[in-house]
């Protein structure tokens, strides 16, 4: 695979990077197959690993771990450009989650000992904390760079506002900045172009994008008619039951027919394609789902393929506008949009 460099970081990684979301109980739970599927992702010429201290509450990243000492007897760690993430619930603690100074200096340690190395190459926020001040986040993860724990450091699903407002932090009290973001990006999830992407671009910041086979749709198993018949899909059956994306799948199909491509690899082909996307994140829970994706890892699309899509889903639009991954409170909580009863009465008066 030819190498990309990682925003401005100096890295270089692979424009296929190996998510490790179902590795563990989440979806494969034997733990000699889940590194079989490691040790081939790294044979065939990954060299991105991503994953979550969330992701089935740390197993994933102990298998990236195991994976990583048994090749070479540990010497493949300086051959990966290793991620993880932190911010989501790793237990009833209040206090071991988000993205307070007090969890993630307790948590790199954690991700550390289970991932079995003494660094990070990439050390992500999973998403934003309207709880916790931006310049907390940035001044711990700025301590943990300068204790070489961490090498670089990104986030993960933020709003265009919230990138831009980092960064301004950032520069203003001489932290480190977020070097990359990771947001979801497929066919079906194009949002990301009308203002993500061109501020990633604009601060010189990688992106590894996640979904690009938005859950299963992109497979071509999922159609009009069809139950969808993976273990993600069972878990989040709303995402497979929109008319829209189902629609969009429906046209699709017969394009990939067209152009001689399979729907998985065309829709590999579309999420690297874009200018301002680093590396597209394959999350394979059996073998044969990694080979699939590793067949077309040479397949580009061309003008025509990419103007059909575009009128399928137009650039900067969902298939679905609902389909959200990062919901701020100032929309899903009811208490951010409506003045308390009593306020409100008082005026009625």
């Amino acid at each position: 695979m030819k190498m990309r460099t990682l925003g401005r970081t100096g890295i270089k990684v692979s424009p296929y990077c190996l998510g490790a979301m179902m590795f563990g109980a989440w979806g494969n739970t034997d733990h000699d197959d889940s590194i079989k599927i490691i040790h081939r992702a790294l044979d065939a010429g990954i060299n991105f690993v991503d994953t979550a201290d969330v992701y089935a509450q740390g197993e994933s990243e102990e298998i990236v771990g195991k994976a990583l000492q048994a090749r070479s007897n540990g010497h493949g760690r300086d051959d990966v450009v290793l991620a993880t993430k932190a911010h989501a619930p790793m237990g009833d603690d209040p206090n071991h989650r988000g993205n307070s100074r007090r969890w993630l200096v307790q948590e790199v340690e954690n991700s550390l000992r289970r991932l079995q190395t003494d660094h990070l190459d990439l050390y992500q926020i999973h998403r934003p904390d309207p709880d916790t001040d931006v310049e907390e986040t940035l001044s711990a993860l700025t301590d943990l760079v300068r204790s070489g724990k961490v090498r670089a450091i990104g986030s993960s699903t933020f709003p265009a506002s919230d990138i831009v407002e980092a960064q301004w932090v950032a520069e203003r009290r001489g932290l480190e900045r977020f070097r990359t973001e990771q947001p979801p990006y497929s066919i079906l999830n194009r949002g990301i172009e009308r203002e993500v992407l061109p501020v990633c671009r604009r601060y010189g910041m990688g992106t590894l994008v996640w979904s690009p086979l938005a859950m299963g749709m992109l497979t071509g198993k999922i159609r009009k008619g069809q139950e969808g018949g993976t273990q993600r899909s069972q878990r989040t059956p709303g995402r497979f039951t929109d008319e829209r994306k189902l629609d969009a799948v429906e046209q699709l199909v017969p394009l990939a027919e067209k152009a001689g491509l399979s729907m998985v690899h065309m829709a590999m082909a579309f999420a690297v394609s874009h200018p301002a996307v680093t590396s597209a994140i394959i999350g394979p829970r059996t073998m044969e789902q990694l080979d699939d994706v590793l067949a077309g890892a040479e397949v580009t699309l061309d003008d025509e393929v990419l103007d059909r899509i575009d009128e399928i889903v137009p650039p900067g639009v969902d298939a679905n506008p609902g389909d959200v991954s990062y919901e701020p409170p100032a929309i899903g909580e009811v208490s951010q949009r409506r003045r308390p009863r009593e306020e409100r009465a008082a005026a009625g008066n």
